[in-house]
């Protein structure tokens, strides 16, 4: 009979021992939390590459939707969403250093690379919540036909988006607005827009040079734009006036993507908000000197792998809502 012998040589290959490949308990912990999640995730991109390739004719154009930066008034596609990436790349570059000084049981350095992982993991949450507040709130305003379909207005003098306060008329109608001030909220009145469909329609009629593009993307990559005369038979479809974007109707378009906008986005910061959390204690267990006592910086780094998933989950998130 043939007897297996298990040589010196081959132990060190595995390594490890009761830690296969020298990894302890927690980081395999963490490793498999991360695939888990990361198959989560996958589910959610998957179902959104569905859903766009389904409704691509009708899908929001990203360069029309992302266009603010804060302090400055403008069109600036993409600018911001492109910091707020570089932020947090570069957040897990401090990550990837306070790592390394920590193998390096080098205190100091640990303190001040995982400070900046913090700042850079803060920039990016407050970021992305200015982000959202931008997209709820809107700023040009748009009509929804019975069909649910979404009309925008173009200036057809200079080719850009129209705003409803651009045109928009101002009739001696009994409207009363949501406001906390005079109790109104409490009743349950709910959202009123600042124009009525009258004001708008009536606005429209009174300015030719507006016209209504509808959601339907063209062969050219461009929103449909009709011309005066298909604008005012149009226009007898709209049933309601549309600001910014909520899980119901959404301004600037298709309402699928202001719902896997909010979900995907939002669970992933959710996860950027916690690392920064779980950064936060790790960071004053440095400060305390604790994994000194310890003899070792593993919590580091097990918290640098959660760090870095995140960081790779957003450029896919970035890539497929943004760039694509």
């Amino acid at each position: 009979m043939d007897t297996t012998v298990t040589t010196g040589s081959d132990e060190n290959v595995w390594g490890g021992g009761n830690q296969p490949l020298n990894a302890s308990y927690g980081k395999m912990m963490m490793w498999f939390f991360i695939v888990s999640d990361a198959l989560t995730f996958s589910g959610f991109l998957v179902a959104y590459g569905f859903s766009r390739f389904k409704f691509i004719e009708t899908w929001p154009i990203a360069d029309e939707v992302f266009t603010h930066v804060p302090f400055f008034h403008g069109n600036y596609p993409m600018y911001y969403v492109a910091f707020m990436t570089f932020i947090l790349i570069m957040s897990s570059v401090t990550m990837v250093l306070a790592v390394d000084a920590g193998h390096k049981m080098k205190q100091n350095k640990v303190i001040f690379y995982m400070f900046l992982t913090i700042i850079g993991g803060a920039i990016f949450v407050g970021s992305q919540a200015w982000e959202w507040a931008t997209f709820i709130k809107g700023d040009f305003g748009a009509l929804e036909t019975k069909g649910g379909r979404i009309l925008q207005f173009v200036n057809a003098e200079t080719g850009e988006r129209a705003a409803l306060a651009d045109f928009s008329k101002t009739l001696p109608e009994d409207r009363t607005k949501h406001q906390s001030y005079n109790g109104i909220w409490y009743q349950g009145e709910g959202y009123q827009t600042s124009y009525s469909l009258n004001e708008v329609i009536e606005g429209f009629k009174a300015n030719p040079n507006i016209l209504i593009r509808t959601e339907l993307i063209s062969e050219e990559g461009e929103k449909t734009l009709l011309s005066r005369k298909e604008s005012l038979a149009k226009l007898k479809d709209a049933t309601m006036v549309v600001e910014g974007a909520n899980l119901i109707r959404n301004e600037y378009g298709s309402r699928l993507f202001a719902d896997f906008f909010f979900f995907i986005t939002g669970f992933h910061g959710f996860h950027v908000f916690s690392g920064v959390v779980i950064n936060v204690i790790i960071f004053f267990n440095v400060i305390l000197g604790t994994y000194e006592r310890r003899g070792h910086y593993e919590m580091v780094e097990k918290v640098g792998l959660y760090w870095h998933f995140v960081d790779l989950v957003w450029v896919f998130v970035f890539t497929f809502f943004y760039l694509v």
